[in-house]
This record gives C-alpha cells, sequence and structure tokens, in this order.
C-alpha cells in the first residue's frame, strides 16, 4: 500500500507520496554520481572526490577551470535537458492517452530542427537570431501548427497523434530539402547539431535552461492535478469543474515550450521524452501524473548524463554525439512496446 504524507498550512495542501520521494532521492544520488563521474574524465583525469572537492570551492586553479569552465556546463546542460524532455514527454503521452507519443513522433522536435538547419545552412549564424533561439521559435510554430489543425471544437487524442504525425513528415521533407540546397561544410554542422550533441557546452547554455525551468517545472507539476483529472475523460473533468480545453491548451503549452529549450540547448536528442516518462511508470508503480511527472524528471536527466558518459568512454577518444546513445539504447524498448501494444491490440 502506497504510504502519502499529507500536509496543511492556510494557504496550501499538499500530498507526499513517499515511494515517489523514495525514488527521487534514490534517482538524485544516481545523478549527481554519473555527474562526478562525467566531470572527472577527459584528457585531464580528476578524481571523484576531488572533483566534489573543487565543486566546494577547494582545488587548484587549473583543476577549477576543467571542472567549472570546461566540463561542469557540459554535465548541467545533460541533466536540464533530460529534465525538460521527461515532463514533455510525460504530459505527451498523458493527453494523447498513448504510450508510443513523444515529441519526436508528433512533429514538435521536427519543427525545432527544422528551424535550426535552415538558420545554419541558409541563413547567418553570427546575426541576430541564434540556432537555439531559431529551435525554440520553431517547436513553438510546429505546437501552434498542430494544435490548430488538431482542432475539431477541441482536441482529442487520437488526432493530435495523426495529425502529429503528418506535420512530422512534412517538416521532415523540409529538413531534407534544405539538406540539397547547403553547402557540404554548412550541411555537415547541421547534421551534427541534428543527431543532438552535448559537444562545447558552456553557461550560456546552461543558465538559459535554468532559467525556463525555473518557470516551466513548477508550472508543470501544478498542471498535473488538472492533467490526472483529464485522464478520466472529458465529461467527468467537466462535471468537477474542469475547463478541459483550457487545461489542456496550458498543458500543451508547457510541453512544447519545455520541448523546445531542451532541443535548442542540446539538439532533437533522440527518444529520451519517449523511454523516461516509460521508466518512471514502471518504477513509480502508478500511473498518477502527480508521481509520474517528477520521476520522469529525474529518470530523463539520469539517461541523458549517462548516454553522454557512455558515448564519451565506450566510444574513446573522438566519443559519439549523445543522440545517438540515446536511440542505441532506447529504440529496441520502442519495438518491444510496440510488439506488445500490438499483441494486446491496443490503439491508444
Amino acid at each position: 500500500m502506497t504510504r502519502r504524507v499529507t500536509v496543511r498550512t492556510q494557504s496550501i495542501s499538499l500530498r507526499l507520496d513517499m515511494r515517489v520521494l523514495g525514488l527521487l532521492g534514490a534517482l538524485g544520488v544516481a545523478t549527481l554520481l554519473a555527474l562526478t563521474l562525467s566531470v572527472g574524465r577527459g584528457d585531464f583525469p580528476i578524481a571523484p572526490l576531488e572533483v566534489l572537492s573543487t565543486l566546494t570551492g577547494a582545488g587548484d586553479e587549473a583543476t577549477r577551470f576543467v571542472v567549472l569552465e570546461l566540463r561542469l556546463p557540459r554535465a548541467l546542460t545533460a541533466v536540464l535537458t533530460g529534465i525538460a524532455l521527461g515532463i514533455a514527454g510525460a504530459i505527451f503521452q498523458d493527453l494523447a492517452r498513448n504510450p508510443l507519443v513523444s515529441p519526436d513522433i508528433i512533429g514538435i522536435s521536427a519543427g525545432a530542427s527544422f528551424a535550426a538547419v535552415s538558420l545554419i545552412v541558409l541563413g547567418d549564424t553570427s546575426g541576430v537570431i541564434s540556432v537555439p533561439l531559431a529551435a525554440l521559435g520553431g517547436a513553438i510554430a510546429a505546437g501552434v501548427a498542430l494544435y490548430l489543425l488538431a482542432w475539431r471544437g477541441g482536441v482529442q487524442g487520437y488526432r493530435l497523434v495523426l495529425v502529429g504525425i503528418g506535420v512530422a513528415a512534412l517538416l521532415h521533407a523540409g529538413i531534407d530539402y534544405v539538406f540539397t540546397r547547403g553547402q557540404i561544410f554548412q550541411v555537415a554542422e547541421a547534421y551534427v547539431w541534428l543527431v543532438g550533441s552535448l559537444n562545447a557546452r558552456g553557461w550560456e547554455h546552461v543558465w538559459p535552461l535554468a532559467g525556463a525551468l525555473a518557470v516551466l517545472l513548477p508550472l508543470a507539476l501544478a498542471l498535473g492535478r488538472q492533467l490526472e483529472v483529464l485522464q478520466l475523460g472529458d465529461d467527468v473533468a467537466r462535471a468537477l469543474g474542469i475547463g478541459v480545453e483550457r487545461a489542456r491548451l496550458a498543458l500543451l503549452a508547457v510541453a512544447v515550450v519545455l520541448t523546445g529549450i531542451a532541443v535548442s540547448a542540446a539538439g532533437p536528442i533522440a527518444f529520451v521524452a519517449f523511454i523516461a516518462p516509460h521508466i518512471a511508470r514502471r518504477i513509480c508503480g502508478t500511473v498518477s501524473p502527480s508521481g509520474v511527472l517528477p520521476v520522469a524528471a529525474a529518470t530523463g536527466a539520469l539517461l541523458v548524463l549517462s548516454a553522454d558518459l557512455i558515448g564519451r568512454l565506450a566510444f574513446a577518444p573522438n566519443g559519439v554525439p549523445v543522440g545517438i546513445v540515446t536511440a542505441i539504447i532506447a529504440a529496441p524498448y520502442f519495438l518491444l512496446l510496440l510488439r506488445r501494444a500490438n499483441l494486446l491490440g491496443a490503439t491508444g
């Protein structure tokens, strides 16, 4: 039986699931260990204890430079990107009521990719609009187009998925067209970005991600209660006083922007938004968004950070982009879920 603790004050009432808190603690420790290993490995190896002491302000000048300026921003970008993708994937799957949905599949990541690739190949990356800003704008534009095309007096899950697949196919075709129009050097640069990479990430990538998550993470968790009611069906949600379309639109907006900021920082890292919510539901033992959303965020952070570490160590000395590693890890799991859905006759 799940143990819950209720905290009430004059202004708020909060129910804490002890199992979820325990999982978050365990995932947090695992993430800290992975971050310590990630920061310590490289051409200039640093022992884990020395990494931790440097993070607390100790260490010599050379070690502090390597840890704080060269490696820590990359690791933090991985963590924050994973958090954003984990929550976004959980929201999309619950809204669509389909466990095989993710922003990779319904065109949000493709919208960000199309805008970023177009700027890299055909535009001026030194101009006013940067590649991360273009990616964020592309994700938002794709989300708006998806919502408008799926609207028929409301947005239903199956229509959101079908329209999203069409939007994604159109945007991928646009990316291929941009590649045919570009010069080889710009196309090569765009392709590296397109597979998802954390190479050369600095504090200029960390701070926008951290600022956006500081706003969007509490908002997503606050909307989790409405998402939980929406799982009961639109009629039940209306009877309980929920503005169904308003809540659905707010949740979609949060998920789209989370996807956009993640892709803008690290490129379209494949399958993280898909697999993190599944792992979260399995280890939580619940489908309640109030439990799944925070655990999916922590799972996504650990997944991206671990995949980046594996890509650097298993394919040393050159390494491979993190998006390739996540695809290798998650693609077989996706096929397994698809086979299971077919065997059960599940259509989402």
